[in-house]
């Protein structure tokens, strides 16, 4: 991902605000995460920057789909991750496969 955004060295492109860098590794780092905890295990991953936009495609081993918590306190462990990737995304799509688990597909901005 570092690579993708221009973060390593010799990366192309303009430079990404500090904020539009730090929403792309929290919303990566949330769908890799409940990949593996919730979803039986990640099974895919592809990034891609196609212009101002990064596509984020995660496929995981579970049918079911992400939920939030049933309640939340401020000593809750877990359930916050799906609401974050939904309020940073401009587009969230979940596709079951046909062998079974899914693939989700976040856009967001990176400007």
């Amino acid at each position: 991902m570092a690579e993708l955004l221009g973060d390593a060295p010799g990366a192309a492109g303009p430079p990404l605000s500090e904020e539009a860098r730090a929403d792309a590794f929290l919303v990566t780092s949330e769908l890799v995460t409940n990949a593996v905890r919730h979803g039986g295990g990640l099974t895919g991953f592809a990034a891609e920057v196609n212009g101002e936009l990064l596509k984020i495609t995660v496929t995981d081993a579970s049918d079911k789909s992400p939920r939030t918590a049933e309640s939340h306190s401020a000593m809750s462990e877990g359930g916050f991750g799906w609401p974050l990737i939904c309020l940073l995304a401009e587009q969230v799509s979940i596709a079951p496969l046909p062998g079974g688990g899914k693939t989700i597909q976040v856009t967001m901005p990176l400007r």
